[in-house]
């Protein structure tokens, strides 16, 4: 689940979809529990190769983080 995160997170910051058209001829997503383990590794590696291929070819996200939050005490537990 955690790659379709990192594509969906992506997809949101740039609006800009990865294609993933390896990926969806597996027809296999996290969901599908009744695969074997094999289906699931292939499906995986499959899907991260096109992430980074896409990643490599365009330039980072430029992400803007609050510099409130970063002033803020941060609670720890002792």
């Amino acid at each position: 689940m955690l790659m379709i995160h990192i594509k969906k997170y992506y997809e949101g910051v740039t609006s800009e979809e990865i294609p993933t058209n390896r990926y969806n001829s597996l027809t296999i997503s996290p969901v599908h529990i009744h695969k074997d383990k094999k289906a699931h590794k292939e499906a995986l590696l499959v899907l991260g190769d096109e992430i980074v291929t896409h990643l490599h070819g365009h330039k980072p996200p430029v992400v803007s983080y609050s510099t409130d939050a970063a002033t803020q005490s941060v609670a720890a537990e002792h």
